[in-house]
């Protein structure tokens, strides 16, 4: 477990540490050997090793023993404070078992660090020493502490994701609420009117009489909605019971297209990932306005889907050949608005813009690493 990379707080944390042990390393009354220069630099290693506790735990847990039983062992009867700041990063992060046997071997190897130490220490004077400069109770209470807000931060994270779930859950119970009431209230008359137009255009058309343009736009405005209405509740139904369309149904979307009589061509690109569900929802989402736009305002031959799969990010681009110029400032609709809105939600980018070669492209580009 990570915390983050080396901050100014971790920095001015080292320093301090470091700097304690130099003044207890310079105040403390030892016989003077060549080896002092080595044991002052073991001490300053040792505390500026806890610049990166966050980052790298187990790796300052094993440097700051190291120098702790060097420094003792070159004569420095000073206190491992920085190894007890490494047994609470290491129990923070989630390193339970190494630490403690970290510690078992660190009591065990202390006294005989003192014993090679020029100090002339018999074995229990050595030992005695050896508890005042590793006190089980302080290895015990920095572990306790690291242990302490470890779990308060899981606690925090479990709750998090309550919360995270509970609104989820409220906002799909919402969603089908919405799609119920819709269902209910607007599909029966837009079905009726559909009806009567389809039918009063069929008897005008039967009886060789004009038919007037106003019906002909009924007709079509009702076929229009009635379009809008199924995709809004296929939308809004997202849930378990009805799963909702993701990159696998992309193909089957394509060769749909293909029946209108648009000659659309699917192009997949990289090694296919697992994408967040948002993601493959949103990307199947692309694709499907952007075939829908094609097919009814684009008057164009032909169009390309392209997806390609990045190690940070999924791309989605549609082109097509129609009437759009560069010259021709898009008017965005609400299908352009709500793909916009989606990748925006997501984090990622939406490109949609006439090509200068002619024709439209709609390009997204949704990050997928979700690392925190």
């Amino acid at each position: 477990m990570s915390w983050g990379r080396i901050g100014v707080r971790d920095w001015v944390i080292a320093v301090g540490v470091a700097a304690t042990l130099l003044v207890a390393g310079l105040s403390e009354q030892h016989p003077s050997t060549s080896l002092d220069p080595l044991g002052f630099a073991l001490l300053i290693t040792g505390g500026l090793a806890l610049a990166a506790r966050r980052w790298a735990p187990v790796t300052v847990l094993t440097v700051t023993g190291l120098c702790a039983l060097g420094y003792q062992a070159v004569g420095f009867d000073v206190p491992v404070v920085a190894y007890l700041f490494a047994v609470y990063a290491a129990v923070r992060a989630g390193h339970r078992i190494v630490t403690v046997a970290g510690s078992v071997i660190m009591l065990a190897t202390v006294p005989l660090a003192l014993l090679a130490s020029p100090h002339d220490w018999t074995v229990g004077e050595a030992f005695t020493q050896a508890r005042g400069a590793l006190e089980i109770a302080w290895l015990v209470a920095a572990g306790a502490a690291g242990e302490a807000l470890r779990q308060a931060e899981r606690r925090a994270d479990e709750a998090e994701r309550t919360r995270e779930e509970t609104a989820r859950r409220r906002a799909d119970e919402e969603r089908l609420h919405i799609a119920r009431e819709l269902h209910d209230s607007l599909t029966h008359q837009i079905s009726v009117i559909k009806v009567q137009a389809e039918v009063a255009v069929h008897l005008a058309r039967k009886r060789g009489e004009h038919v007037p343009e106003a019906l002909l736009a009924i007709r079509e405005a009702g076929r229009e909605a009635a379009r809008e209405l199924r995709a809004t509740l296929e939308a809004l139904r997202d849930d378990d019971k009805n799963p909702p369309h993701g990159l696998d149904h992309v193909p089957e979307l394509v060769q749909r297209v293909r029946t209108t009589g648009l000659d659309a061509k699917l192009t997949i690109e990289g090694h296919r990932n697992d994408v967040p569900a948002a993601v493959d929802r949103t990307a199947y989402r692309i694709v499907q306005e952007s075939l829908t736009n094609i097919a009814r305002h684009a008057a164009a031959a032909t169009a390309s889907v392209r997806i390609d799969y990045r190690p940070d990010a999924l791309v989605i681009r549609v082109d097509d050949d129609g009437k759009a110029t560069s010259d021709t400032a898009p008017v965005p609709g609400v299908g352009l608005l709500g793909m916009g809105e989606r990748v925006t939600a997501l984090g990622g980018h939406l490109r949609a813009a006439p090509r200068s070669e002619g024709g439209f492209t709609v390009q997204a580009e949704l990050p997928v690493d979700q690392t925190p």
